[in-house]
């Protein structure tokens, strides 16, 4: 980044020194946090192999030696200045199978982990440049435990033939730029305070303390307080999702990562997110997919590339940004893949059911033919809409096979001529990858039965973001698949819990046409794009950033000499991670950005669904409880967005159980008591039943009171003040179905208004109420039943120190 003197200038001329910080300014590290310097040092230490898979807990017992070093030292001497060999002096070596004596081997494996993590800052050592041909005298302040001697062999190492003016290192002095340090530099060297600048990164230490003591500061950030939360959540699921591996090493990544949003930062809140997040994620994943085209590539083969549309248009822009080799924007889906493919009716029976809903229009577009018994079929149902399991429970007593297979004969034909003209020299290749964000290769699989009908003996291999690895069990035997982030990254618990929320990465990625519906020659055919121009602005903006940082990136890392891809199982890790943390935990400015978008189902419907509904969760906890509802199916397709907007914590509640870190016996429902309810019959009648009360684990109470038709009740009497006198209503809902099991496992849930209770004997004031008497009673209307039971489900915190 260049420093921004422009309010500098009118005084350059007169400035008599400039002093750099050293860490974090003049130096970067090429790990997540400093404290990956500790975890390096456990790694050449040889203490991972005396004691392997504990880097956490060496980690912070050398950040507890330092602090009780510096507490002693405060104690002591009145600063908390320290010297490395202070630090370790304080260490439990025999925890770690050392002895005493070895205090010098950890200040030297430590030393050599800064060498090895360190690196210099190009556009600092450019200002630094800059101001020595000036004239001016230039040199180092730094607060650190390295004393002088070692703070400049290091110095060196990074920039060899560095020279400077003066060097300061805070142990050496016993006080740090926050105390005495920037005083005893002005005094011994003779300088101006007012002609004088100190450029650092600590708001504290090296702005304030450089301001107090007359000295004109200049900022320089390592992240902004928006990025670095972000990051600090990142962190937190990494060491969520990837147990064991190494938090803190990164191979610089993250370094790389926050120069470039630096430099994004004035850019719109989309394009800073396409740069600073999918950016990273999308130029790692083509870094896997250039490594796995050299996996395929060998003796005789000739490999071709083909990015899958509509998911794989972004990639593929970056390939095209990045290489400029051929590659090949395959516009090819899997409703497509099904049709050309089909050699019997299965695969479309086992395609449908993941259609919400159709009509028979849809259906007879989608299939190119709407035989007289599939049109009577949708005929009898309500409004002409069915849904995809009711269509293909029935579809093979509705479709004769052969009117099916003479239309995939068809298709096959045209979608492998329009591969013909896509893919240079298509029929000499022997090895075609494919590249998508995933998931299951259903178009990969399709390809290779298109290809077996047509004798083409050309091997097809997966390259994919986000792979569900059990789904490759069956490829062909000279096919291949893998995932960037496969099961061996993260497990198959979260992996589904990814996928579950990927819609939004999906519509993040894909291109602004609509979805392939056939072929014409090399036209391709598609259907309208249902999307608004608004969010085809805003993925148009998010590319714009992803772009840029692809761009940009590799010139940047080798000017930083960082390499954040050469370890593919740490660029996989730090992707999950930083994918993860925008799809499990964004937060509100991401949440406002993105939560407008809409998924379109894109299996030849125009149906369009919504990302969030903050209703449907909280419904969903109050009539399920939460683990069911971490278990919802879309829509809303941003489950995780949608537990967000309820809070970050219920965010991290619904990570925690994609991660099967969630246990059911502290987060779950247990009976604690039972209370009688009035039940009002429509001819005035009224009954008392026991209805069983729960407490969840995180404090709320549930009342589930059970109503059949036959009971002909409309109105329901619950008496609050029996077991939580005071407290918050979350609300009230319903289920139905013609069987308690379905009734209570049902995903359709509805909300009674709030308006339509009535609060007998109790004092409302929005959520909250009070009980204004023993007797008082929250009365619920029974709406009219068209099934034969519903479960109407009563959510509330009880507030009061005494909830019965």
């Amino acid at each position: 980044m260049k420093i921004a003197t422009a309010g500098l200038e009118p005084r350059a001329r007169i400035v008599s020194a400039w002093s750099f910080d050293v860490f974090d300014t003049f130096l970067l590290r090429a790990c997540t946090t400093p404290d990956g310097v500790f975890e390096r040092t456990y790694e050449l230490s040889g203490i991972s192999r005396t004691c392997p898979d504990v880097s956490a807990s060496f980690v912070q017992h050398r950040i507890q030696a330092e602090s009780r070093a510096r507490r002693a030292a405060k104690e002591k001497r009145g600063g908390s200045e320290v010297h490395i060999d202070d630090i370790y002096s304080l260490f439990p070596f025999n925890l770690f199978g050392l002895a005493r004596s070895d205090l010098n081997h950890l200040v030297e494996s430590e030393f050599s982990a800064e060498l090895e993590l360190c690196r210099a800052n190009p556009d600092m050592f450019r200002q630094y440049l800059d101001m020595k041909r000036a004239g001016h005298r230039v040199g180092f302040i730094s607060d650190t435990y390295w004393d002088s001697s070692r703070l400049g062999q290091l110095l060196r190492a990074c920039r060899p033939g560095l020279t400077w003016d003066f060097l300061y290192a805070s142990c050496d002095h016993g006080s740090g730029k926050s105390e005495d340090l920037f005083a005893k530099y002005l005094t011994e060297q003779g300088i101006d305070a007012g002609a004088s600048v100190h450029i650092g990164d600590n708001e504290r230490a090296d702005i304030k303390g450089a301001r107090r003591h007359g000295i004109r500061p200049h900022y320089y950030p390592q992240a902004s307080r928006e990025l670095a939360s972000k990051l600090q959540r990142e962190t937190a699921l990494f060491e969520l999702l990837c147990p064991g591996a190494p938090s803190r090493l990164d191979q610089g990544s993250r370094t790389l990562r926050r120069i470039m949003a630096a430099r994004s930062a004035e850019k719109s809140p989309a394009f800073h997110l396409g740069a600073t997040v999918l950016g990273p994620v999308m130029t790692a994943f083509d870094a896997f997919v250039a490594r796995r085209c050299e996996q395929v590539a060998g003796d005789g083969r000739k490999v071709a590339l083909g990015f899958l549309g509509r998911d794989g248009f972004l990639p593929h822009r970056i390939w095209q940004e990045l290489h400029g080799t051929s590659s090949a924007y395959l516009e090819i889906n899997r409703r497509v893949g099904l049709m050309a493919s089909a050699d019997t009716m299965q695969p479309l029976v086992d395609f449908l059911p993941s259609i919400a809903k159709l009509d028979a229009p849809t259906f007879g577009e989608m299939v190119k033919v709407l035989p007289p018994k599939v049109a009577a079929f949708f005929a009898t149902s309500p409004d002409g809409i069915v849904t995809g399991r009711e269509l293909a429970e029935a579809l093979p007593t509705l479709m004769e096979t052969s009117d099916l297979l003479e239309l995939a004969v068809i298709l096959r034909a045209r979608l492998l001529a329009y591969m013909r003209h896509a893919i240079p020299d298509f029929d000499d290749c022997t090895d075609l990858v494919l590249a998508d964000l995933g998931y299951s290769g259903s178009v990969q699989k399709a390809l290779r039965r298109v290809f077996d009908q047509e004798g083409i003996r050309i091997r097809l291999h997966g390259a994919y973001l986000l792979s569900l690895d059990d789904s490759f069990v069956d490829l062909a035997e000279d096919d291949s698949a893998a995932g960037f982030i496969s099961d061996l990254v993260v497990t198959p618990h979260v992996k589904r819990m990814l996928v579950r929320n990927v819609a939004l990465l999906e519509q993040a990625c894909c291109s602004a046409d609509g979805s392939v519906r056939d072929y014409d020659g090399d036209q391709v055919l598609r259907e309208i794009n249902p999307h608004s121009a608004t969010q085809m602005a805003l993925t148009a903006e998010l590319q714009a950033g992803a772009l840029a940082f692809a761009a940009s990136a590799g010139d940047v890392a080798l000017d930083f000499c960082l390499s954040p891809y050469a370890a593919p199982d740490v660029a996989a890790r730090w992707s999950a991670a930083t994918l993860a943390r925008l799809l499990l935990l964004p937060d509100d400015d991401e949440l406002a950005l993105l939560g407008g978008l809409q998924h379109d189902v894109n299996l030849g419907t125009q149906a369009l669904a919504p990302m969030l509904d903050r209703d449907f969760v909280r419904n969903q906890i109050t009539a399920r409880g939460l683990s069911a509802a971490c278990t919802s199916a879309g829509p809303p397709m941003w489950l995780a967005g949608s537990f967000a907007l309820m809070s970050p914590s219920y965010a991290y509640l619904y990570a925690l159980f994609g991660a099967n870190r969630l246990p059911a016996d502290v987060f779950e429902e247990s009976p604690c008591g039972v209370v009688q309810v009035g039940l009002f019959r429509a001819d005035g009648e009224a009954s008392l039943e026991s209805a069983a009360v729960h407490r969840t684990g995180l404090g709320e109470m549930r009342v589930r009171i059970p109503v059949s038709r036959a009971m002909g009740i409309a109105m329901i009497a619950l008496p609050l003040p029996k077991f939580a006198a005071e407290g918050l209503l979350h609300g009230v809902t319903i289920q139905s179905a013609d069987d308690v099991r379905d009734t209570a496992e049902s995903q359709d849930v509805l909300a009674i208004t709030a308006e339509s209770l009535v609060y007998a004997g109790i004092q409302r004031n929005g959520d909250h109420y009070r009980a204004e008497s023993e007797d008082g009673c929250l009365l619920i209307p029974v709406a009219p039943m068209t099934q034969d039971i519903a479960v109407y489900s009563v959510a509330i915190t009880p507030l009061g120190s005494n909830p019965k």
